[in-house]
């Protein structure tokens, strides 16, 4: 009789160590869960545009090529008026507002008014677009200086043309100082993680680019 009490203990003692097992399990899968719903759900990785050669780099590094790029769509965004300056200029401000820091886009916003009171906007369009053979490539310490982890200083040859009417009253070829930083607050709306800071000084114009050299063709002679 006692060796059936014995089974009989040692099948309950069994049964209380696999609850036991079975509770820590269902612990472990619990914080396995809450690290899982607590972990991002993107990862902004930054990689050079030429991945032919491969790439090793910290996640969290932004290559210079990335943040010149950055600064150059965003830059020509907002210098970007299609029909009038009065209200595609304020309208690119509040669109780009994401890729701005406060006090840039205070001072765009302080530009406005500026421009509005001294009559440069209205029925005004204006663009800018990078001049040939001075982009990233061409000099890269130049175009791009890392003044920290989290802060550069970008330099942008562009041409800036504005048109009234049909036009042109303004062409100037301008090297824009711009000033970016690491912003990564809000992914939806910044998905670079980047923000620009403005000016670092002002700009400064800067000599046209050479125009292309044309050579005639040979002229062949013949018997």
């Amino acid at each position: 009789m006692s060796r059936f009490k014995n089974e009989v203990t040692r099948l309950e003692s069994h049964v209380k160590t696999l609850r036991v097992g079975c509770g820590m399990l269902l612990g472990v899968a619990l914080l396995m869960g809450l690290g899982w719903w607590d972990s991002p759900r993107d990862l902004t990785i930054h990689n050079p545009p030429d991945l032919r050669s491969g790439s090793t780099r910290k996640w969290w590094e932004v290559p210079p090529e990335s943040v010149y790029t950055f600064s150059l769509y965003i830059f020509q965004q907002l210098n970007r008026w299609p029909i009038d300056g009065e209200k595609d200029y304020p309208r690119a401000i509040h669109k780009l507002s994401a890729y701005l820091t406060p006090s840039c886009q205070a001072e765009l916003e302080s530009d406005f008014q500026k421009r509005q009171t001294a009559s440069e906007l209205r029925n005004r369009t204006r663009s800018v677009f990078e001049l040939p053979e001075r982009g990233y490539g061409e000099d890269p310490e130049l175009r791009v200086k890392v003044q920290g982890r989290d802060r550069w200083l970008v330099n942008l040859d562009l041409a800036t043309e504005e048109f009234y009417g049909s036009e042109r009253v303004k062409q100037a070829f301008v090297r824009y100082p711009l000033k970016v930083v690491r912003l990564d607050v809000d992914p939806e709306q910044n998905p670079f993680g980047l923000a620009l800071d403005c000016y670092d000084s002002s700009p400064q114009r800067i000599a046209p680019p050479a125009p292309p050299i044309s050579r005639s063709p040979h002229k062949q002679g013949g018997q």
